[in-house]
């Protein structure tokens, strides 16, 4: 590059009332952690993974992918203990997705039986009462 050669970037953003160099530092904070975000849906999740050759199809597959990462994401911050916020799918499938149990139904309740102890699932319960669904007793 020659030392007259002069390179302009441009910022686009909606943040009208700060400095402009106040936004150019925040911009240059932001650089690579969007990265992280998107290996989660593209990666974990397959939205990188094209499984058809229609246009129309590989878009639903990856909608798909981005509405679970949002699903987990909300399930994280809502209803899952603080130690879980970070967690990623693979693990969250693993320790909660895959319990086996049973729904029975009885006397007009549903009630899940869990086939392994529950000792592993006690700090499961504060959060199935954060979850907006009909609690009973």
């Amino acid at each position: 590059m020659a030392e007259e050669e002069v390179l302009y970037f441009a910022v686009a953003a909606n943040l009208s009332d700060w400095e402009p160099k106040r936004l150019l530092e925040w911009q240059r904070e932001k650089a690579g952690s969007i990265e992280a975000v998107h290996d989660v849906p593209k990666n974990e999740l397959d939205g990188g993974v094209q499984p058809s050759k229609r246009f129309g199809v590989d878009a639903a597959w990856f909608r798909l992918a981005v509405i679970t990462h949002n699903v987990l994401s909300g399930l994280k911050r809502l209803a899952l203990p603080p130690e879980l916020l970070q967690a990623r799918p693979k693990r969250l499938r693993f320790l909660i997705f895959t319990t086996p149990g049973r729904l029975v139904e009885h006397a007009r309740r549903t009630r899940l039986r869990i086939v392994r102890s529950w000792n592993r699932f006690t700090n499961w319960l504060p959060a199935t009462r954060q979850l907006p669904a009909p609690q009973r007793a």
